[in-house]
């Protein structure tokens, strides 16, 4: 039977709550207690003990030693210091980052020699149970290893395992884009209410269509068929489509995403 870990999130923000909150609604057998702690928010601490019935603290390198497996839910720009002042009381345990552009040849770099890294990359749909995460494990990940990061991510939605590069690559489509389709909700939203509804009413218009939309493409028709599906020749749609073509929007959004990337590759590395 697998060993129940011992689990401690440094950083107590969104994303930790949301796969706090993964953990403990799924109530998985592999893990055993969850700590929290950050560097100054106390009451964020005492919220999320209140909330999931965790346990937080405020010696976090005594936890570190008695922990199995550490997540850090920092800022990418504090991860360097943290790694420094883990180092010394590492032995062995699973180290985890969701720190956009903090890949495992970072953590690897940082910490001692034959320290598992992990580097994930969830979404904030994890709130949810619905985020499409990424991951890239280092060199001294085993097999045992595998089964608490798995779990870990299950909570939380679906995931894929890339190479390192390809999570650096894929960290717009699937960590940042969501607000750009946020963007894009918030523009048709707006667009409903100037014909006269209430803000209510266009964002339930808007979210359904968004839902029906996703359910397609879950459905595996590709994405390029469904528009065609949609817009006929001559038509309505059609019409509107042409407008985006003009300005070139496929062309912004991949701009977007490549702003995006080039951001988080270099994050937190000093």
């Amino acid at each position: 039977m697998t060993k129940a870990w011992n689990v401690l999130f440094v950083g107590a923000g969104r994303m930790a709550e949301a796969v706090i909150a993964g953990l403990v609604r799924e109530n998985r057998d592999v893990f055993n207690q969850i700590s929290v702690t950050n560097q100054s928010n106390k009451e964020k601490l005492q919220y999320l003990q209140h909330t999931y019935g965790i346990q937080p603290v405020t010696d976090w390198l005594k936890a570190v030693q008695q922990s199995d497996m550490i997540v850090l839910a920092a800022p990418p720009q504090a991860h360097e210091q943290l790694l420094q002042t883990m180092k010394p009381v590492l032995r062995g345990q699973l180290v985890i980052t969701v720190a956009a552009g903090i890949d495992t040849d970072y953590l690897e770099f940082l910490l001692p020699k034959g320290t598992p890294a992990c580097w994930i990359m969830p979404n904030t749909a994890a709130q949810v149970g619905m985020s499409m995460s990424t991951y890239s494990c280092g060199a001294h990940v085993t097999a045992e290893h595998r089964i608490y990061i798995e779990a870990l991510l299950e909570a939380v939605g679906p995931s894929e395992e890339l190479s390192q590069q390809l999570v650096h690559d894929m960290t717009a489509v699937t960590g940042s884009a969501p607000a750009f389709i946020y963007y894009v909700a918030e523009a048709l939203k707006d667009a409903a209410v100037s014909y006269g509804i209430s803000e209510e009413q266009a964002l339930r218009l808007v979210t359904q269509m968004l839902k029906g939309s996703a359910a397609m493409l879950e459905a595996g028709h590709d994405p390029k068929d469904l528009m065609e599906q949609v817009a006929s020749p001559g038509g309505s749609t059609a019409e509107g489509l042409e407008v985006l073509e003009t300005y070139d929007t496929a062309a912004r959004f991949r701009q977007a995403v490549e702003a995006a990337n080039n951001h988080a590759k270099g994050g937190g590395k000093s």
